[in-house]
């Protein structure tokens, strides 16, 4: 199979997990990256290997050796580089959040649509074992009637002047983490009559209009119940996932982590299985998903659907006005 020919908008820490250090072993080929810091573009293409460094995000767009652009910038730049990324012709690998507000999501969506270009959202969790195995045993039937579906999204505090703070840049808890909790009460609303109703929402704010935690309770169609929570100033890590119902709960302790905890936990009665699915990183799943569907030869799964983030945008949306916090103000694509 022929290798993508990326290109890279932001010289990030989330641009070498997600793309860089995958591709190390694939035939992919990391072709050119664009940064607001010259200086700093060129460091990150000398330490990973990039072919050359561009003159700006406008310059990646249209070098002709570039096939799919991985927009990784602040939140508040997502949408409106992803709507030049897609009326440049190229094809889009966008980190999460798709968009600042379900109102940017739409009208990206809409722009993709209208050009004909692919895109592919980055909520990596999904494409690996450790998730495609929970989902199996809840759909098995092995834990009985889903009840309640919980995801506890929890990391240390980012420094002061990280972007996750700022209210321009899209910053929040809700942003960075929650798009993940919502997402897997999303995939597996399916089976539980449809999408949740948002039933209560708090938040804890850290400046005007950033929440650093954030919780919120849901309602799925059949009666189940759904929680999540995010904080991204906890004492330590957790991203668990779990799922409870009639007969037991199954539970990935660090299900969006798995290469530091690949573990899934199955309890039925009094009875506890521990399987292990592996410790390879999620993005390695995901750069072969990515791959594959752009090559033709795999679908695109819903979850890295354009129309799935539309969807996690407008809870999220949901969740701030419950909350009292302002939706993420719309960003400006600046160079």
């Amino acid at each position: 199979m022929s290798g993508l020919r990326i290109g890279l908008l932001g010289a990030s820490r989330i641009a070498d997990e997600a793309v860089v250090r995958p591709s190390a072993t694939t035939p992919d080929r990391l072709v050119a990256v664009a940064a607001r810091d010259r200086g700093r573009a060129e460091e990150f293409a000398r330490r990973f290997g990039v072919e050359r460094v561009v003159e700006d995000y406008a310059a990646l767009l249209a070098d002709p050796e570039v096939d799919v652009v991985y927009n990784a910038l602040p939140n508040a730049l997502h949408a409106p580089w992803n709507l030049q990324i897609v009326a440049a012709g190229k094809a889009l690998l966008a980190e999460k959040p798709f968009a600042g507000s379900a109102a940017e999501c739409r009208e990206v969506r809409e722009a993709a649509v209208a050009a004909g270009a692919p895109v592919f959202v980055g909520y990596h969790y999904f494409h690996h074992p450790l998730y495609r195995r929970l989902a199996e045993v809840v759909a098995a039937g092995a834990i009985g009637e889903v009840t309640a579906v919980e995801t506890r999204m929890r990391m240390p505090a980012p420094p002061p002047d990280d972007v996750r703070w700022s209210l321009p840049l899209a910053g929040g808890a809700l942003m960075d983490l929650g798009c993940y909790a919502v997402h897997t009460l999303l995939m597996i609303a399916p089976s539980l009559g449809g999408a949740p109703v948002l039933v209560d929402a708090r938040a804890g704010e850290r400046s005007p209009g950033v929440d650093e935690w954030a919780d919120a309770t849901y309602r799925f169609p059949g009666g189940a119940e759904g929680r999540i929570h995010c904080h991204i100033a906890a004492p330590g890590w957790e991203m668990s996932h779990r799922v409870v119902g009639t007969r037991g709960e199954v539970l990935a302790p660090m299900y969006a982590l798995p290469h530091r905890d690949d573990r899934l936990i199955v309890r039925v009665g009094h009875d506890e299985r521990v399987e292990r699915l592996g410790t390879t990183p999620t993005y390695d799943f995901q750069l072969a998903a990515l791959r594959g569907y752009l090559t033709g030869t795999a679908p695109l799964h819903r979850g890295a659907t354009m129309d799935f983030s539309v969807e996690i945008a407008e809870q999220l949306d949901a969740i701030y006005l419950a909350t009292g916090l302002p939706l993420r103000p719309a960003g400006v694509a600046v160079a």
